[in-house]
C-alpha cells in the first residue's frame, strides 16, 4: 500500500510542507533531514494573509444558554431565582430604595443656580467679519452701523438666538477693514482692533421683543410702527452706561455716533424702514398675515 502525507489543518501551509519534508525525510534520509526541515518551518514567522487572519484569545466567547434543563446549571428559572422584581423584566429606577424616601429626597437643597438667568450670547470673532468682508457678503459703510440682521444675513453668524451676539478679538491682527459694528457685548481686544482699523464699536441691549423686531421685522407686519427698544434692567445699566465697554448709553459713545450716523442706535433708521414697507404694503392692498389671523 502506499502511504499519503497527512493534511495539514485548514489555512496553514506550513504543516503541511513541513508534515511532507518530515514524512520524505524519515522513508528516504533516515528522518535526520526531514526532522530539521520540520523543525525550521516551525521557527519561521507567520506571514499574514487573509486565509490566516484570527481573533485574539478571548475576544470570542461562547454565549451563555439558559433554560436548557437542570443538568446545564441554569436551566428553568435560567440562573433568576424564584419571584421578584429581580426576576421579572424590567429595571429597578436608579435611587430606588424600596419604596422608602430614597436618599436624594430625604437631603435638603443647597444652594442654588442660575442657568435659566445665564446670558445666552453667539459668538462671532473678528476675523469672521474680515472674512466676510473680503468675500464681498459684509459691506461696511462710513455713514451706518452693521446691524445683527446683517450679520445673520451675510452668514458671518448663524441662527441668533438668547440676547444677541459677543463679539470676541481672536486673531485681532487681521481685520484691516474699518467696519462700524452694532453688537450685544465686546471684549476688550475686539473694541481695540475695530478702533485701530478706524471703525467703531457700539453695544446695545435688545429684549426679546427688539431682538424679533430687529431681525425678524416682518413678523410684525400689520403694527403701525416697531416698538421701541426697552431699556436695560438695573443689573445691565452700568456695563451700557460704561464708556470703556462702548454701551450705548454713554455719553461718549452718543455723541459719537450722533457725529458720524445721525443717531445714537439703528432703532431710528429701522422704524422708518418698518413704516415705509407697511405704506408699500397698504397701497398694494395686501392684508398682513397678522392681521388676517386677527379678522378670521
Amino acid at each position: 500500500t502506499t502511504d499519503h502525507a497527512p493534511f495539514a489543518p485548514r489555512g496553514d501551509s506550513r504543516g503541511w510542507s513541513g508534515g511532507m519534508l518530515g514524512l520524505w525525510g524519515v522513508r528516504g534520509a533516515g528522518g535526520g533531514a526531514g526532522l530539521a526541515v520540520r523543525a525550521m518551518s516551525s521557527a519561521a514567522p507567520r506571514l499574514l494573509a487573509l486565509n490566516t487572519l484570527s481573533n485574539l484569545p478571548g475576544a470570542k466567547r461562547t454565549p451563555k444558554r439558559v433554560g436548557r434543563g437542570p443538568g446545564s446549571g441554569k436551566g428553568k428559572t435560567c440562573g433568576k431565582g424564584h419571584k421578584g422584581s429581580k426576576a421579572r423584566s424590567g429595571r429597578i429606577p436608579r435611587g430606588f430604595e424600596g419604596g422608602q424616601t430614597p436618599l436624594h429626597r430625604r437631603l435638603p437643597k443647597i444652594g442654588f443656580s442660575n442657568e435659566n438667568h445665564r446670558v445666552k450670547l453667539t459668538s462671532l470673532n473678528v476675523s469672521t467679519v474680515q472674512n466676510y468682508i473680503a468675500m464681498g457678503r459684509l459691506k461696511p459703510s462710513p455713514d451706518r452701523l452693521i446691524t445683527l440682521r446683517d450679520l445673520q444675513e451675510s452668514g458671518a453668524v448663524g441662527r441668533i438666538s438668547g440676547h444677541g451676539v459677543a463679539l470676541l478679538g481672536d486673531r485681532s491682527e487681521s481685520l484691516t477693514s474699518a467696519v462700524h459694528l452694532e453688537v450685544t457685548r465686546a471684549s476688550a481686544a475686539a473694541i481695540a482692533a475695530v478702533e485701530s482699523a478706524g471703525g467703531t464699536v457700539t453695544c446695545v441691549h435688545l429684549n426679546d421683543l427688539a431682538l424679533r423686531a430687529l431681525l425678524r421685522p416682518r413678523s410684525l407686519d400689520g403694527t403701525p410702527t416697531l416698538p421701541r427698544r426697552a431699556r436695560p434692567p438695573p443689573k445691565l445699566m452700568a456695563r451700557y452706561t460704561d464708556d470703556e465697554r462702548r454701551g450705548y448709553l454713554s455719553p461718549t459713545v452718543q455723541r459719537r455716533n450722533l457725529a458720524l450716523f445721525g443717531a445714537v442706535t439703528s432703532e431710528e433708521a429701522e422704524r422708518e424702514a418698518f413704516e415705509k414697507r407697511q405704506e408699500e404694503l397698504a397701497r398694494a392692498g395686501v392684508v398682513p398675515r397678522r392681521t388676517r389671523r386677527a379678522l378670521a
